[in-house]
């Protein structure tokens, strides 16, 4: 999608650096795509793709330095890059994760994130900080699930051991060819069960309501090595600040109960 283009923040800054940068280049900036709302985003030419983020965006501030690191095994590949703007590979035909069926979705996505998964550490920050901040801005709005989040953070801990994709989900994870790749990172270094979380919420229109599926897909995680206890305390400690529509706070709880 090209069109209809409607930004949730002021994008301006972001596009006169993609300008600057295509014309620096000597690429064609093509229009911005429709779903971008957080980052310029445009396609340059068939097969690349222009981002720069908003300037208030701080989660996406080492994406370029993840791409760098995974050289295109399992995300898009990093071309270029000059200060916040970034070259990248685009998927072709680019058609989501969602659009197959759920075991085959959840056994690619699997795959994938197990490649992504790497040691890491400077310049990647541990997620915990955040975390912390999250939650108080969470109860600040009047998050029913913080106290129990809070909780479980004590529990798991702020692990900072692994680089993790920060978005990982259906709608991230585009078809290139003959294999997907991931999209967006949002790079922090955390526990690895800090990355299902997004997957087991998404697509877009699922509330966790269906009970099994979400089961099974925490049961394919766990069987690739991960700790089930973590996935579920990182999906209510996530959910808590991600997920705030009271449709989701008794499938959070069950998840621990």
């Amino acid at each position: 999608m090209e069109d209809s283009f409607e930004p949730m923040v002021d994008l301006s800054a972001a596009r006169s650096i993609a300008e600057a940068c295509t014309i620096e280049w000597e690429v064609e900036l093509g229009p911005p795509f429709a779903l971008s709302n957080a980052s310029f985003v445009a396609s340059v030419g068939e097969d690349r793709v222009i981002k720069v983020p908003w300037g208030g965006d701080d989660e996406s501030l080492h994406e370029g330095d993840a791409l760098q690191l995974w050289g295109g095994d399992g995300a898009v590949r990093l071309l270029r890059r000059a200060g916040t703007a970034l070259l990248e590979e685009r998927a072709v035909p680019g058609d989501d994760l969602s659009q197959l069926a759920e075991h085959e979705a959840t056994a690619i996505a699997v795959e994938l994130v197990l490649r992504l998964w790497r040691p890491a550490t400077a310049p990647f920050r541990p997620v915990g900080p955040e975390v912390s901040r999250w939650l108080d801005e969470a109860e600040r709005e009047g998050s029913e699930l913080v106290p129990l989040a809070r909780e479980l953070f004590e529990e798991v801990g702020g692990g900072a051991d692994w680089l993790v994709h920060g978005d990982f989900h259906h709608h991230n994870i585009l078809r290139a060819g003959n294999r997907y790749l991931a999209i967006d990172p949002k790079p922090y270094l955390a526990d690895r069960e800090y990355d299902v979380p997004s997957f087991l919420w998404n697509p877009l229109d699922n509330r966790l309501e269906n009970r099994a599926k979400t089961e099974r897909r925490v049961h394919a995680f766990a069987a690739a090595g991960l700790d089930e206890f973590k996935i579920r305390a990182w999906t209510v400690i996530r959910g808590s600040y991600l997920r705030t529509d009271p449709l989701y706070v008794e499938p959070l709880r069950a998840l621990v109960a």
